[in-house]
């Protein structure tokens, strides 16, 4: 054994637990929520950010001290003018999915809703608009139309707010 691999052999393990420690202290868990909203005839409400490529669900981060519930309406009142009319029904807490890059996603569903006109476009929202799930636009990922799938495929909520 060369003196690099003996060096690297008892040094590997050590930087290992630092960085393991750094990043458990500088990126805490990440938390975020998305919607499948649909409308009366059943299209789905999907947003086109401008600093990621293809069509989402609307969603975003849930900010330090805030609730599932609260950033979901945040979200949904900055990305479509959404305000949800009763409870949304939890359709699952996904662990790293194909719905976002966050660590663990709420995935609500949202039949009732107010909306008083779409948003204009804006820095983070380039397109946004109702579709009918049989004709998603080209760019759909793969964890929305997933998600989609599931919600008009007869998945059962786990929960709801009320």
């Amino acid at each position: 054994m060369t003196a690099l691999q003996n060096w690297r052999r008892r040094l590997e393990p050590q930087l290992r637990r630092v960085f393991h420690l750094y990043w458990r202290v500088a990126r805490g868990m990440t938390l975020g929520v998305r919607a499948v909203v649909l409308d009366a005839d059943n299209r789905v409400f999907l947003v086109k950010h401008s600093y990621v490529t293809g069509w989402h669900l609307p969603g975003g981060g849930v900010e330090v001290g805030e609730t599932f519930r609260h950033a979901l309406q945040r979200e949904l009142m900055e990305e479509g003018r959404i305000e949800p009319d009763g409870e949304p029904d939890l359709l699952g807490l996904f662990l790293n999915s194909h719905v976002s890059r966050r660590d663990h996603v709420a995935v609500y569903v949202v039949r009732a809703f107010r909306q008083d006109r779409l948003p204009e476009p804006n820095r983070e929202i380039e397109q946004c608009g109702f579709f009918d799930p049989d004709a998603l636009p080209a760019g759909t990922t793969p964890g929305t139309r997933l998600r989609i799938a599931e919600v008009l495929g007869g998945r059962e909520p786990i929960a709801t707010w009320r």
